[in-house]
Order: C-alpha cells, then structure tokens, then sequence
C-alpha cells in the first residue's frame, strides 16, 4: 500500500512525465555506475562494457543497495556524481531480491534527488518483473543490471560493420566516378583526334 500511495502522490507531481525524461547519449564519454562494489550488479555491467565498448571509462559510486543506509547513499552518489559532472551517463543498479530488498529504491527522497539529477540516469534493479519508484523516476528503466549497461554502451563490433560498409559503399561511388570519368577522357580525345 506504501508503495502504491508513494506511486500516485509522485505521479499526481509530474515526477514519471515523459516530458522531463531525457535522451541516453549513443555514444557516453564516461559511464557512472552506482552499486555495490561487491555484487554481481557491477561485475555484470564490467564485463558488458569489456565485451561492447571497452574504451569507455566507468566510474563506480560504490554504495549499499539494500537496508535503511541505501537510499541516503544512494542520494550522496548522485549529489557526487553531479559536483565532480564527469559522467554523461549513471547506471542505478542492483541484481534481484525479495520486496524488502529492494524497498531502498522506493524511496522518496531518493525519487526526488533522481528527478532532478540533470545527465540522464537508467535503471537496472532486480529482475524483469521488479519495479521501484526509482524506475518510474529515471529516464530510463531496464529490467536487469546488465540490459541497463546493454543499453547505454554502443556495440563496438556493428560501429566497425558500419565504417566498413560506408568505406565499401564510398569505395564503389568512387570507382564508379572514375570510370565515368574515363570514358569521357576516352571520347574527349577521340573527337580530338576525328
């Protein structure tokens, strides 16, 4: 009942507007991740970013992700986050857990401070059927740690497929304009010669 009172009083405020939910960049210069440096969450998010773009920098906000200390962690991350404006991008992760585990993503305080955080934030509590204020909030909600790093992190190999089809296509124009080119230098000197 918390948790569905808390839903309807941020809504009724405008907190989960469409409106105020920005872009997630395609290409971040730095990834922030707030999660427990000692869970699975970020060795999930680690190894995505190893395997789709290793060159992005990460900067972990290393915080508990459940009990009474999370959320005012949590929100301490994020104030940091923005004073030291490094990361164009936050992941808000944790891996899944009963309710009560993931109570400190419910919130009010920390909804709030998500709200109004200015770079754009994703996500990734839980499992695919868990759902917190916090993602109601964010500007994106993913179902897992792992899609949430997925979706922020561009995939190194179709970005090289991409180039390399542009340089084929950009390759083929050109050799079709030199032998446009050659045929007319062909008839240019023929009606020379005539």
């Amino acid at each position: 009942r918390k948790f569905e009172q808390l839903k309807a009083k941020l809504a009724a405020e405008g907190l989960f507007d469409e409106d105020y939910k920005l872009e997630i960049p395609e290409l971040p210069e730095c990834i922030g991740v707030i999660t427990s440096n000692t869970g699975a969450a970020i060795h999930d998010v680690l190894s995505v970013i190893e395997r789709r773009f290793p060159s992005i920098p990460v900067k972990l906000f290393s915080v508990p992700v459940q009990g009474e200390a999370a959320a005012p962690a949590i929100c301490r991350a994020l104030e940091l986050a923005e004073e030291q404006a490094e990361c164009d991008v936050l992941l808000l992760v944790r891996g899944g857990g009963s309710l009560e585990d993931l109570w400190c993503f419910t919130h009010e305080a920390l909804a709030r401070d998500i709200a109004a955080y200015p770079p754009q934030l994703v996500t990734g509590v839980g499992h695919e059927i868990d759902f917190t204020i916090a993602d109601f909030v964010a500007d994106l909600r993913t179902p897992t740690p792992s899609v949430a790093d997925e979706t922020v992190t561009p995939d190194i190999n179709e970005i090289m497929q991409g180039i390399d089809d542009r340089v084929a296509r950009l390759l083929g124009q050109l050799g079709l304009r030199l032998e446009q080119s050659r045929e007319r230098l062909k008839y240019l000197l023929k009606a020379l010669d005539q």
